[in-house]
């Protein structure tokens, strides 16, 4: 199978870190990552744009100075368009444009004239130009007070702070990995094409919003309630929040009640049914090592000593969370996490498992890459 060679500009920002793991583990993707060390090397931004079949410019800056941004990503397009040329590279172009481009501030211009500058190199070069224009994007680790108002609430929310309302204008959300499966799907259909498009979103009031996330956070946080997520808007935005109260608010004490018959604790309780399943694990054996895109997946140990340990994806950094039996605590996996569970006592370790989902074998949200 003849691989795709995809280069991502910005790819430690939201949306490119979403678009890598969309990307995992496609055998018709050759992914290359380019960030700002990249762009600050010449020869290094030529080299990752040599013999590029398809390039997806992320790279910009969102706030900041007015002048600042608007230079930066000026800058930032026609840097990789020079590169293009010099190694001769003539790669279909991708583009994280704004609706912010029909307005006259200084981001909106910049954003404006990054998509005229590449429309017009790709239409000269005959190649294909997708310019995605995009509304309000979000998702799980998304930087609070730049990428959007979404993560900003989410951050203050889960630290207990109040959030503060300036202006309940009207939003229009759509998860990044959304954005990152209309980029593959496009490109696997038809990537010769030069077109604008415009990105539809879920519209709702700023206030609506923070409703939303209080809600969610009282329900799943003060409640032990997890909120429901059927709506699939919902469930992004209980993942992004989430993202936000990890790793500090776990794992997480659950009320242990008992009498003169034992001893019960209620593990899991939400707004929707789901799947649970309960599993043996041998002394010294390790289950997962995968991840999940959109799964809400919760680990409880009910008897013996285990390790959980997980790795956001990208990074080096594995969190151990230490749990046993005797302590009823529930940890769930944030997504976008490669995690799994190892038995580190004497005798077998039975663990509950719960996930928002019935598992659907057609589409199990399931990629494997180990932890460590």
């Amino acid at each position: 199978m003849t691989s795709i060679r995809l280069g991502i500009t910005g790819a430690a920002g939201m949306l490119g870190w979403h678009l890598r793991c969309a990307c995992f583990g496609a055998e018709d993707l050759d992914v290359r990552v380019a960030d700002r060390s990249t762009f600050a090397d010449p020869e290094s931004l030529k080299g990752f744009m040599r013999d590029l079949d398809v390039l997806v410019h992320f790279a910009g800056m969102n706030r900041g100075d007015d002048q600042e941004v608007h230079d930066v990503n000026i800058t930032l397009g026609v840097q990789a368009l020079e590169a293009c040329d010099a190694v001769e590279a003539k790669p279909h172009l991708v583009f994280a444009n704004s609706t912010h481009c029909e307005g006259d501030t200084p981001y909106g211009v910049s954003k404006r004239s990054v998509a005229e500058g590449l429309r017009a190199w790709a239409k000269a070069r005959g190649v294909g130009f997708h310019d995605l224009i995009l509304p309000h994007v979000f998702g799980e680790h998304g930087r609070p007070f730049y990428n959007s108002v979404v993560h900003t609430f989410c951050h203050q929310v889960a630290l207990g702070e109040e959030p503060k309302i300036h202006a309940d204008g009207k939003l229009e959300l759509v998860h990044a990995g959304d954005v990152a499966d209309r980029i593959l799907e496009r490109l696997r259909e038809d990537p010769g094409k030069v077109e604008s498009v415009w990105v539809p979103g879920h519209k709702m009031k700023v206030s609506e919003l923070l409703e939303l996330l209080r809600g969610m956070h009282q329900s799943y946080s003060v409640d032990q309630v997890l909120p429901d997520l059927r709506e699939r808007l919902h469930l992004q935005l209980f993942n992004t929040l989430r993202a936000a109260m990890y790793p500090q608010a776990y794992p997480v004490d659950l009320k242990l009640h008992c009498d003169e018959r034992g001893e019960l604790f209620e593990a899991v309780k939400g707004h929707q049914g789901g799947q649970s399943f309960l599993s043996t694990t041998r002394p010294g054996i390790t289950r997962g090592d995968h991840f999940h895109r959109n799964k809400v997946e919760r680990f409880l140990v009910v008897r013996g000593e285990a390790i959980i340990r997980i790795r956001r994806l990208f990074d080096d950094q594995v969190a151990e969370f230490r749990v046993s039996g005797d302590r009823p605590q529930f940890l769930d996996i944030p997504t976008l996490h490669t995690h799994n569970i190892t038995n580190v006592g004497d005798g077998d370790l039975l663990t509950l498992f719960w996930s928002h989902e019935i598992f659907d074998p057609g589409r199990p949200d399931t990629q494997w890459e180990k932890v460590q």
